[in-house]
């Protein structure tokens, strides 16, 4: 099971970074989150160190943690760019029209 979460901690630290990378390439923000790329290493560092000092399943807790904190921010950095975007689109005044077109045409 230790496994399972290692590679849950993995995966979700990748989409993390991916969905905050897709949202500014296209202008939208996504920033926050429980835990970012600081907390998530603090907290993998810290599992190790006492698991390396004999704590009992102290690397499990601390990755079970990383997981489950690591699923909650790529939930809360889907719905800041759901809000970013919402919010996007309100202040352009339209709603999926195509853009004006350019006033001076090019020589």
């Amino acid at each position: 099971m230790l496994g399972v979460a290692a590679l849950l901690c993995l995966v979700a630290g990748q989409i993390v970074s991916y969905i905050k990378a897709r949202a500014e390439g296209v202008g939208l923000s996504a920033d926050g989150g429980l835990v970012e790329r600081a907390e998530r290493l603090i907290v993998a560092l810290v599992g190790t160190g006492l698991h390396g000092l004999g704590v009992p399943y102290a690397l499990h807790a601390a990755l079970w943690l990383l997981a489950a904190a690591s699923v909650w921010t790529v939930g809360q950095r889907i719905v800041a760019v759901h809000r970013s975007a919402r919010d996007a689109q309100a202040g352009s005044g339209r709603s999926g029209a195509a853009p004006p077109p350019d006033p001076a045409p090019n020589p």
